[in-house]
């Protein structure tokens, strides 16, 4: 990890495809005495898609890394989402250039959160990194208790 450099974990679900789902996030960052987790956020809603509970994820950490002044501003985005990565290094430069059409000319899914997100990556120094899921890393499997913990929540 780069010296300062915050890390940004993100994870967003669902219970049922559409149906509640849940995002959350953790920021965590190199201290003396290791890596420390120094801020973290959940939330839910009743009738999602996995998709954008995973852009939701990383919108609300991106607003709230750009509101926090006591620490170095940049960034490294860790999302186990390929849709999320993928999209926001590669396929949104396209879309963006087709009038927000994927190449086989259908509307691109998510546009109002992908909008934001675009808007968001272009006020900040991040980098964009994937992670695979389920498989071991501290804080991403913190990521995913939380998610779940939230879709729980929105049940009720």
């Amino acid at each position: 990890m780069e010296q300062h450099s915050l890390k940004i974990f993100t994870d967003g679900g669902c219970s049922g495809n559409p149906g509640p789902g849940g995002w959350a996030y953790v920021f965590v960052m190199q201290t003396f005495q290791g890596e420390q987790v120094i801020a973290q956020n959940m939330g839910s809603e009743k009738e999602t898609t996995n998709n954008r509970m995973e852009l939701t994820a990383v919108i609300e950490a991106l607003r709230a890394f750009k509101t926090m002044l006591d620490i170095p501003r940049t960034a490294v985005v860790y999302t186990d989402s390929q849709y999320v990565q993928k999209g926001i290094t590669e396929w949104i430069r396209a879309w963006k250039r087709n009038s927000w059409r994927t190449s086989d000319k259908k509307p691109v899914k998510n546009q109002d959160l992908w909008t934001i997100l675009d808007a968001l990556a272009g006020e900040l120094p991040v980098k964009w990194e994937w992670v695979q899921g389920h498989a071991g890393n501290e804080f991403n499997e913190l990521c995913d208790a939380m998610t779940q913990e939230a879709i729980a929540i929105s049940k009720y």
